[in-house]
């Protein structure tokens, strides 16, 4: 009657081994460590790991161990102290084509490494750093692809030698004039062929005749949301090269990105490399509109000419530009900081792709002699840099000037490698955890866990004897399933995980309840010990699983609906629930069964309240 058959006991033992597998990881912490990974193509190769190692050697700085992972190179040490000090040595080393990044790796054994087991991942509120909120401005993403087809609605034009009387932006449309009719309905014509992402309407004032074309609404949206993923991409290539480990960079709702930076020593220059939408402009400079002193001081607070646009240099001056583009910060497929060799400045080193150097050949070689203009783009706010004469053609390299100080070089190199944002962003939340409030949140979620275990065990076993006692041994399994599933799942836990975590227990805990009071009823109306423990587990499953749905369901919208710490709760809520219900039933059932079933004759149930037990004996004795 309670007898599993063995193929019941051969699942329970193997989810048990292989909980236990992956859970493993998580008792063995986590050491100090230094990651170094190449930019782009560059891999950490032999030779440059045999080139750390000696440097390591040498300036005794002993490491535990260093292991090469695709390219990627872990060194350990054993303790921070050394770690920081082997990171200005390999730093001095790799040169910049490589990040050096502080990092805490797993302190397991190599052969769970090898199966792919590892810990779960920590929170920031577990683990320290900085957490940042984006919201990405839409609308100035629609007004910049505006612009983008401003820019060819006129170069379509142009090249199809119909003439306006005027093209202009006015809010998200644009207006085109004609003065004939005839040159309308040719302009209407191959726009419409040529953009059909605009819609075009037609209207007349006066003597002239207008063209009033808007970007379509899905074309729009399409618009936004590729805006909102190049700031995603662009987000990530700047964090990658800040040194940050492990960072998180992902969407939130429509408009929201989040950034978390596990560990991150200097939260102000993560803030400010983050939040810059600089971009590179280079414009030739409109020398025919130069005084006799070859500057453009007349034009400092008077208007420019049409074909001119009027910036400022780095040092107040006003300079004119063609409103034509050379190239922009797009074109970039690499920016180094540097010094000037004459003159000991701070220098940006470009390299082009194979498309932006061909235009700067060209555009150089034509203008000898005259000047060029490097511009810097950060939230509409456009500065000269550099405007210098071009003594010679050139290509794909080339260096700009203008950086008052190394850092600037720094920060600028890594914004025009990383490529710029689509859309500007407001920061709407900022968060900034230490690693020792990190250590006390965790050593605080682990004592409350600890504690509310040992109390529920004590509560169960002096309340249900040996039921109490299979009760706390199928709680501790599923405490065993739901980390091993964490872990499975690299679900990054916070301190909402670990309340999840200790409110999991308290439910999984509610369902043996059930269990054994069902099991103390069916002894009280006068069934056989064997036959209540049949009936209890039966009509008790129904419960269980009736109420642990109806919770799950709670979870679900939790998941779905909510953002931050609320979906770190639910994930961990959702998968303990369904930890708990396979613990409940199957491993105590099979626990109860190993005790139970293979007696003949079983006088009473060690589940406390012996006065039940000994009724039901006494009313079974009179039926028989």
């Amino acid at each position: 009657m309670n007898k599993y058959p063995i193929w019941k006991y051969i699942v329970i033992a193997i989810a048990l081994v292989v909980a236990l597998i992956y859970a493993l990881p998580n008792f063995f912490g986590e050491v100090p460590a230094v990651q170094i990974s190449g930019l782009r193509s560059n891999k950490v190769d032999d030779a440059l790991t045999k080139k750390i190692e000696d440097a390591l050697k040498q300036g005794s700085a002993a490491f535990d161990a260093m292991e090469n992972d695709a390219g990627v190179l872990k060194v350990r040490f054993a303790d921070t102290d050394t770690q920081l000090k082997a990171r200005d040595i390999i730093q001095a080393q790799t040169g910049p084509g490589y990040v050096v990044a502080l990092n805490l790796i797993p302190n397991s054994p190599k052969w769970l490494a090898a199966i792919g087991a590892k810990p779960m991942s920590l929170g920031l509120d577990l683990r320290g750093g900085v957490h940042f909120l984006m919201q990405v401005d839409m609308k100035a993403a629609a007004t910049k692809a505006v612009e983008r087809y401003l820019g060819d609605v006129r170069g379509l034009l142009r090249d199809r030698k119909i003439y306006y009387s005027g093209l202009n932006r006015e809010g998200e449309r644009i207006n085109l004039r004609f003065r004939e009719r005839e040159t309308r309905a040719a302009a209407l014509a191959a726009i419409g062929d040529k953009l059909p992402d605009l819609a075009l309407r037609e209207t007349e004032s006066g003597d002239e005749f207008q063209i009033v074309a808007s970007v379509k609404p899905e074309i729009a949206k399409k618009e936004q949301d590729l805006a909102l993923q190049q700031n995603i991409q662009t987000l990530r290539n700047r964090v990658n090269e800040l040194g940050v480990a492990e960072p998180i960079v992902q969407q939130q709702g429509g408009d929201r990105i989040v950034v978390e930076l596990a560990g991150v020593q200097d939260p102000g220059r993560a803030k400010d490399i983050i939040g810059r939408t600089a971009t590179l402009e280079v414009r030739l400079v409109a020398e025919d509109l130069t005084d006799s002193f070859g500057g453009f001081e007349q034009y400092k607070n008077n208007p420019v000419p049409i074909s001119a646009d009027r910036f400022f240099d780095v040092d107040g001056r006003a300079v004119l530009v063609r409103k034509s583009i050379v190239i922009t910060g797009d074109r970039i497929k690499d920016a180094q900081p540097g010094f000037d060799p004459q003159t000991g400045r701070p220098i940006v080193s470009l390299r082009l792709d194979e498309a932006g150097g061909r235009v700067m050949l060209q555009t150089t070689r034509e203008n000898v002699k005259k000047r060029m203009a490097m511009m810097l783009i950060e939230k509409n706010d456009t500065k000269v840099l550099t405007w210098p004469s071009i003594n010679g053609e050139f290509g794909s390299n080339f260096m700009i000037t203008g950086m008052p100080d190394t850092n600037e070089a720094k920060n600028l190199a890594l914004l025009l490698r990383s490529g710029a944002l689509a859309a500007p962003m407001e920061f709407i939340e900022e968060r900034t955890v230490g690693p020792s409030l990190g250590a006390e949140n965790i050593a605080k979620g682990k004592n409350s866990v600890i504690y509310g275990f040992i109390a529920i065990a004590l509560f169960m076993i002096a309340y249900y004897m040996l039921f109490g006692a299979v009760s706390v041994v199928a709680l501790a399994s599923n405490l065993l399933f739901l980390v091993a599933l964490l872990s499975m799942l690299q679900a990054t836990l916070t301190l909402p995980g670990i309340a999840a975590i200790a409110l999991a227990l308290g439910m999984a805990i509610d369902a043996n309840v059930l269990i054994n009071e069902r099991v103390r009823e069916e002894l009280r109306n006068g069934m056989s010990p064997q036959m209540a423990i049949t009936t209890g587990y039966d009509r008790a499953f129904g419960t269980i699983l009736d109420s642990n749905i109806t919770t799950l369901i709670a979870g679900l919208a939790l998941l779905i609906w909510g953002s931050g710490p609320v979906r770190g709760f639910a994930i961990v809520h959702c998968l303990g629930i369904m930890t708990s219900i396979f613990s409940a039933v199957m491993v105590s059932r099979g626990m109860v069964n190993l005790i139970y079933g293979s007696r003949k004759k079983v006088a009473k149930l060690s589940i406390g309240n012996t006065e039940w037990q000994a009724a039901a004996l006494k009313q079974q004795s009179k039926t028989l």
